[in-house]
């Protein structure tokens, strides 16, 4: 694991993740992500900071229809505006402050956050780690493809089992769990596709690659 860190950081440098100017931006912007890409997102979010619209408290007061027409780039926009409605109802427990929200321990917190609808463990975990900084690595669909083609894991694996794989392998470290998972997802976009592109691939010991 750690062999596969410091080969793919060599490769790409760092990521720079989460691409967020707040911690409330990061959240909205984990909902946004879901089965999407981030070109579709940074899109979105550009046009809501502009019209200032990028904060909980509008997402509670505008009505459905005013979110429809600006979150249509990200797709599945009526399930994602319900989705981030839910997580602005959420903050308003906490008066919109992330900072009284991330006094939880991480054990209470990641149960709050997957007790909202439309966050599960990937999307929790996501503000765990890059908003709370907490030490969890974010299981996806990059990580799920190239740990398989490794032989680490299997298709069939679950979010956990695959989560506790790199928890037992790395440090309890925020900054090096986040790194991982930006850095996998870059190179899924680049190789380690459904069809894997294994020309330039930098992972030389992947079985794939070998093949």
């Amino acid at each position: 694991m750690r062999r596969l860190f410091d080969t793919l950081i060599a490769a790409y440098g760092p990521q720079h993740w989460w691409p967020a100017h707040s911690v409330e931006e990061m959240m909205i912007g984990a909902i946004l992500v879901q089965n999407t890409s981030w070109q579709q997102v940074a899109q979105v979010i550009a046009r809501l900071k502009q019209e200032q619209l990028l904060a909980m408290a509008p997402l509670r007061q505008l009505p459905a229809a005013a979110w429809w027409q600006r979150l249509r780039p990200v797709g599945f926009f009526r399930v994602k505006q319900q989705r981030l409605k839910a997580l602005a109802d959420f903050m308003a427990a906490y008066d919109d402050q992330t900072e009284a929200l991330f006094q939880l321990d991480t054990l209470s917190l990641r149960q709050q956050l997957l007790a909202v609808p439309g966050i599960g463990k990937e999307t929790a975990d996501a503000i765990l780690c890059y908003g709370a900084h907490r030490p969890l690595f974010v299981v996806d669909a990059y990580a799920k493809r190239l740990f398989s083609r490794l032989g680490w894991c299997t298709t069939a694996s679950d979010y956990d089992s695959i989560q506790q794989l790199v928890h037992r392998a790395l440090p309890a470290d925020p900054d090096l769990l986040g790194e991982l998972h930006a850095l996998i997802v870059e190179h899924g976009k680049n190789h380690c596709r459904k069809q894997p592109v294994c020309i330039g691939c930098p992972l030389l010991f992947c079985p794939a690659y070998e093949r």
